[in-house]
C-alpha cells in the first residue's frame, strides 16, 4: 500500500461500511428534537470553500447562534468582525457551507450542510436588531441539504468540558501579532486594550 490513498475504493476498503444509526440519523430539514439542540447553541463552527481556499470561522452570539426561517431554512446574523470576510467571500463565489454546533457541557455535535447566500434585505436584518438597536450588516441564509448528530468520541478524548482551563502559558493574541509583524503591531499594550475595545465594539 502506497504511503496515501488515492481513490475511494481504497479509502472505503480500509474503513469498512459506515454504520446504520450514522445513515438514519440524517435529516434533510429540521426536526423537533434537532430544532431543540440547534436553538440552544449560542456557538458554531462555519466552513466554506471558495477560489481561494477554505475557511473555518467560529460564531457566537449571547442566544441561538441562528434563527430558523421555516423548516429548510436557517440565518446567520454576520456580526461585527475583523472586516476579512471570508466567510462572505466565500459564500459570494461558491454557496456551499457546513455549520458545527456546539453547546457547552455537551459531548453532542450537530452539524447542518447546505447551500448559503448572504443577504442584505432590510427586514431580514432587522429580525436580529438587539437591545442597543444595532444591527447586522448582511445575515446568511442558509438553505438545509442535511442535518445530523456528530460522534461524541472526539469531544469525550479531548475532553472539552471537563479537563479544566488549559489556558496557561499559551502565546496571547498580542504575542502572535508581535511575531507577525517583527513587532510593529501586537505586543503587551495590544492585549491590555483588547478587552476595553472589545466591549465596545462586540456588536
Amino acid at each position: 500500500m502506497d504511503d496515501y490513498i488515492t481513490d475511494i475504493a481504497t479509502l472505503e476498503e480500509l474503513y469498512g461500511a459506515p454504520g446504520e444509526a450514522s445513515l438514519r440519523k440524517v435529516a434533510r430539514h429540521m426536526t423537533p428534537l434537532y430544532r431543540a439542540w440547534i436553538n440552544c447553541a449560542r456557538f458554531c463552527v462555519v466552513s466554506t470553500v471558495g477560489p481561494e481556499g477554505t475557511d473555518g470561522s467560529p460564531r457566537g452570539d449571547d442566544g441561538p447562534v441562528v434563527r430558523e426561517l421555516d423548516e429548510h431554512t436557517l440565518a446567520m446574523p454576520d456580526w461585527r468582525g475583523n472586516n476579512r470576510m471570508d466567510t462572505l467571500r466565500n459564500i459570494v463565489a461558491d454557496g456551499r457551507i457546513s455549520l458545527m454546533f456546539m453547546v457547552a457541557g455537551s459531548d453532542t455535535i450537530v452539524r447542518v450542510n447546505g447551500e448559503a447566500r448572504v443577504s442584505v434585505q432590510a427586514e431580514l436584518c432587522a429580525q436580529f436588531a438587539n437591545d442597543k438597536g444595532r444591527l447586522p450588516r448582511s445575515v446568511i441564509v442558509i438553505k438545509i441539504a442535511e442535518v445530523y448528530t456528530q460522534c461524541a468520541r472526539a469531544p469525550m478524548r479531548a475532553q472539552l468540558w471537563s479537563a479544566g482551563d488549559q489556558s496557561e502559558g499559551l502565546p496571547s493574541a498580542g504575542a502572535i501579532l508581535a511575531e507577525q509583524t517583527a513587532g510593529e503591531v501586537g505586543g503587551k499594550a495590544y492585549d491590555d486594550a483588547w478587552l476595553g475595545r472589545a466591549k465596545k465594539t462586540m456588536w
